[in-house]
């Protein structure tokens, strides 16, 4: 199980077992702080109670050492700290004082108890679950692959979601029984738990706790004051990501985000920062020129790679070893590029993802509201009856929502015509719930995507494109304190006339022409509608095959051909739908190699 994790830990490995408690951990190791055999893992406490294996970094470490005061230090990992804290404190109120991303596993000899705990925003991944008589826990699903209690039955449920979505939310997984754990939260189990036992895990830490204590109160300043406050928040975040034993450098897209992260490393670096970015001979999809405008201005240490479509269309066997659960975003083609590229000259590299989320930077957001803002004056009566005469497609399905975020639920829906595409599927019993404190549209969507879009596709993205190579990724804005003070803006800051991440520019104007961050947004894709039509035709009929997919018993074939053949036509562009049916057989296909049960 260890083994199979090796991209996510080169540079080490080890396993403590106590066979009599009937508990094992695993640990590969990728060394950043403390490259010494002293951050060895798994890392036993001082006073031998305390056995934790822990992925990601705690970036206030330092600090916290600091508060613990004299103590009989072994080496200076972070992994070190945290046994000590949790020694001193516990474990809730260590990770209460942390700042950093991580997943962790803590065995309590005394008691027994195995504890997991995930950070705040889920930047690093946690599975578990009961199969058979064993309780299986890990980063990536592909490591469950090795125990012989692993079943791996696909949840219908779970693909339903999927095929509206394109990913697999938390705290759902692909495989029945199995969960991934919520970001910023705490699962104790011990030998009293039984397999058929429901496990809650507790919340140290959640973004609906944040807002509800706010109490509808916001930050009541000047503009000006919440930009120098960002600022400096946004800068002490990224100081403390810059520590680092090892080469580190950051992702430069050219966009407000990126260039904003990267303008302030190099501001507070004496050296210039490496900066990378891939670019496209399709100049719709290309960004290069963009961000070497931007590290030529900031005098970064800048690397770009031009890819060919061949280049980009040689990553796509790969995705179903790299996403070891069906993943349909297509921008995971470019991200395992870049990750392959700036691995080649660090081990460690910043990004500038959650600045739409969190500063309202999506083009959609005003769109939808507009576009709602419309519809909804027309009576839900009338619309349920439009809704139910006019012919079966996206209008129809849309139109009948019954609030903003049923709307933007369907919105979301990349198979917006076709409810029943799975077949015996199960309802989604999850419900999104949006804090009553929110009254603001965008921030009503905002806050969706932060807990779902940013979680569960943006940031997975990332963390399996850049693991897959061994390269750290670390996100600075979403350093807890960034988030929390975003929250506390009001939106005619955060949208200010009519400019999406208002703060993020004036901040980003500081250090660059203005004209270089106003400009259309781009997205980090690749065009998968072209290459459907033509390289990759042959690739797709044979995943899509009428045949193949009646046999297989998951889909009902005749909506997907039905759009592979209006795909064909060039009559409409149906990529996105179809994208995730070919990323789900592609996956499936994989799968079947290693002899899961299906």
């Amino acid at each position: 199980m260890t083994e199979d994790l090796r991209h996510r830990g080169p540079d080490d490995c080890g396993q403590w077992v106590d066979a009599d408690a009937g508990i094992a951990l695993g640990h590969r190791r990728l060394s950043v702080i403390d490259i010494t055999a002293a951050g060895h893992q798994p890392m036993k406490s001082d006073d031998g109670r305390f056995v934790l294996v822990f992925n990601g970094e705690i970036y206030n470490h330092l600090e916290l050492r600091r508060k613990l005061g004299f103590w009989p230090w072994r080496g200076h990992s972070d992994t070190e700290t945290l046994l000590a804290g949790i020694q001193s404190w516990g474990l809730e109120q260590t990770i209460k004082q942390s700042a950093g991303m991580f997943a962790l596993a803590l065995w309590d000899k005394n008691e027994k108890r195995l504890s997991l705990a995930r950070d705040r925003m889920g930047e690093k991944p946690l599975y578990y679950g009961w199969q058979r008589n064993s309780f299986l826990f890990g980063s990536e699903l592909k490591a469950f692959f090795k125990h012989p209690d692993f079943i791996g039955d696909i949840d219908r449920s779970s693909l339903t979601m999927y095929v509206k979505i394109g990913y697999v939310p938390t705290p759902r997984s692909i495989f029945t029984g199995i969960k991934k754990l919520i970001p910023g939260s705490i699962l104790e189990i011990d030998s009293t738990y039984l397999p058929c036992d429901e496990l809650q895990p507790q919340l140290y830490w959640s973004l609906n706790r944040i807002l509800v204590s706010m109490d509808g109160r916001r930050f009541e300043g000047h503009p000006d004051e919440a930009v120098a406050t960002l600022e400096a928040l946004l800068t002490d975040a990224i100081k403390r990501q810059q520590i680092s034993d090892v080469p580190l450098g950051a992702f430069l897209s050219g966009g407000t985000d990126s260039s904003t992260v990267v303008a302030l490393m190099q501001s507070i670096s004496s050296t210039p920062v490496k900066t990378f970015t891939i670019g496209f001979e399709d100049k719709s999809y290309n960004e290069a020129t963009q961000a070497r405008r931007v590290a030529e201005h900031l005098k970064t240490d800048h690397t770009e790679l031009y890819v060919s479509a061949k280049d980009a269309m040689g990553v796509i066997p790969d995705l179903p070893e790299i996403y070891d659960e069906p993943f349909a975003d297509s921008s995971q083609i470019p991200t395992v590029i870049i990750s392959r590229l700036a691995r080649q000259h660090v081990t460690v590299a910043l990004t500038g993802d959650g600045g739409d989320e969190l500063f309202c930077g999506y083009d959609h957001y005003p769109q939808t509201t507009n576009i709602w803002r419309r519809l909804s004056m027309l009576p839900l009566p009338i619309r349920s009856v439009l809704g139910y005469v006019l012919p079966r497609g996206a209008i129809a399905a849309g139109i009948a929502s019954k609030s903003l975020d049923d709307f933007y639920k369907f919105y979301h829906s990349k198979w917006k015509a076709f409810s029943n595409l799975v077949i015996d599927k199960k309802e989604n019993l999850d419900s999104d719930f949006v804090p009553d404190v929110l009254l603001d549209a965008k921030e009503r969507m905002m806050y969706v995507d932060t807990l779902d879009l940013l979680q569960n596709d943006i940031l997975v993205k990332v963390d399996r494109a850049a693991m897959s190579t061994s390269l750290e990724t670390r996100v600075p804005l979403l350093d807890h304190r960034v988030v929390e003070f975003a929250w506390q803006l009001p939106i005619s800051i955060k949208y200010k006339n009519s400019i999406g991440k208002w703060p993020l520019k004036q901040i980003l104007y500081k250090y660059i022409p203005e004209q270089y961050v106003n400009r259309p947004k781009m997205g980090f894709g690749v065009p998968i509608d072209h290459w459907l039509r033509g390289s990759l035709l042959e690739w797709a009929e044979e995943l899509l095959g009428e045949n193949r997919i009646r046999s297989e018993g998951f889909f009902d074939p005749v909506p997907i051909r039905s759009e592979w053949k209006l795909h064909l036509s060039g009559r409409r562009n149906r990529h996105h739908g179809l994208w995730i049916i070919l990323m789900f057989q592609a996956w499936y296909d994989a799968q079947k190699k290693l002899s899961l049960p299906g």
